[in-house]
């Protein structure tokens, strides 16, 4: 079942590292934010500062579930170029193989948000004339997203081409 998402004969490059800090800092924003404004609404109305307390425990045994899980969910993200195509695999419990031809790209995006830049991070977005099949490869170093950008970009053109 494994060949299924990554055949072997190629060898998958990974997310660097930043990418897992940026899931974890940005997971732990929005659940501190979302269990913090019912815990300071229950605290200033019933001025029960011990059910407030337990929110918080509950919001921080979250977190550090989500912690150990992201580092599996992030460790699954791969893509590969191949001669005719891309793949770009990831997904833990669902798990998702992503093959997009060459000549079927019609745009390649490179994005950076300010979380992401803040990191050092950029994302490539492959754009296909069919909207299913569109691909994302997030968290990469600028300076692989910049050289995937203009190998995607000639490939493409090339392959294209010959249709």
């Amino acid at each position: 079942m494994d060949d299924l998402f990554a055949p072997p004969a190629y060898e998958w490059k990974r997310l660097p590292p930043g990418f897992l800090r940026i899931r974890r800092l940005s997971d732990a924003i929005g659940w501190l934010v979302l269990f913090t404004i019912p815990a300071v609404i229950l605290l200033i109305v019933t001025d029960l500062w011990w059910l407030s307390a337990l929110l918080w425990v509950v919001a921080l045994v979250i977190i550090g579930l989500r912690f150990h899980f992201l580092r599996r969910s992030c460790g699954s993200w791969g893509y590969v170029e191949r001669e005719d195509d891309l793949y770009i695999t990831h997904g833990v419990w669902f798990r998702s193989l992503t093959a997009v031809p060459y000549g079927r790209m019609q745009l390649v995006e490179v994005e950076s948000g300010p979380l992401e830049r803040l990191f050092n991070l950029a994302s490539v977005t492959l754009k296909t004339a069919s909207p299913g099949t569109d691909a994302r490869i997030p968290g990469l170093d600028p300076a692989e997203a910049a050289r995937l950008r203009d190998q995607l970009t000639e490939l493409g053109e090339a392959h294209a081409s010959g249709l």
